[in-house]
């Protein structure tokens, strides 16, 4: 039983890094060409590198269902950085 509330548990902290990440992409986005969006992007790309790093803990005791919305999630983030790289 520890195993599998250790699964839900990474599988928990993953999620919330991930929501943490979107919502602070939504943050700078809303703040493109104000003097404040520096700022915001550097707070954006720390919470995509804890979420990176929380997801890849998750990835490694996942049940296949949480594996497939931790992939996604992966994507997710990838594209926010993608679109960000085109900007710059």
């Amino acid at each position: 039983m520890p195993y599998h509330k250790n699964k839900q548990q990474a599988f928990q902290a993953a999620q919330q890094g991930y929501a943490q990440a979107i919502d602070a992409n939504e943050k700078r986005v809303e703040s493109i060409e104000q003097p404040h969006y520096g700022r915001e992007l550097a707070h954006l790309t720390e919470e995509v590198q804890e979420a990176y790093q929380q997801i890849d803990k998750a990835l490694e005791v996942a049940s296949e269902h949480q594996y497939s919305q931790l992939k996604q999630f992966q994507q997710d983030l990838q594209s926010i950085m993608a679109e960000i790289d085109k900007e710059s």
